[in-house]
Formats: C-alpha cells, structure tokens, sequence
C-alpha cells in the first residue's frame, strides 16, 4: 500500500499502524507527533491509527535543547 511519508512515496504493509511506520523508520514515538492528513495524532494513539492507500503523514520530532 502507498502513502506519502514527510514528503516522500512509501510502502508499508496492508493494515499497518503508525506505530509500525514510526518502527520500521527506527523512531522514538513517545517524542513524537503525526499529523495524517491535516489531522494531529498523539503518540499514545499511534497504536490504534490504521493508515490507509494514499495516506499523507507528517511526523515530527521533539527536540530539546537550550
């Protein structure tokens, strides 16, 4: 299935998570937001989040810092 990851064409499996893009991608998901489609998801619901065939996901990154 292809969505738009950050920009950027990608393939993940049928029935796959946002958590399972952000682990494929080696990410942090508790120092993370997405943002699918216009729509903010917190990380704890990354779980419950079904991407679908031409999703667009943003994923950001907390970063700190000073």
């Amino acid at each position: 299935m292809n969505i738009q990851c950050n920009g950027e064409n990608r393939t993940v499996d049928a029935g796959a998570t946002l958590m399972d893009l952000v682990t494929a991608m080696d990410l942090e998901p508790k120092t993370m937001v997405a943002e699918v489609n216009g729509t903010i998801i917190e990380h704890s619901a990354f779980g419950e989040r079904t991407l679908k065939e031409g999703d667009r996901v943003e994923l950001i990154r907390f970063v700190g810092g000073g």
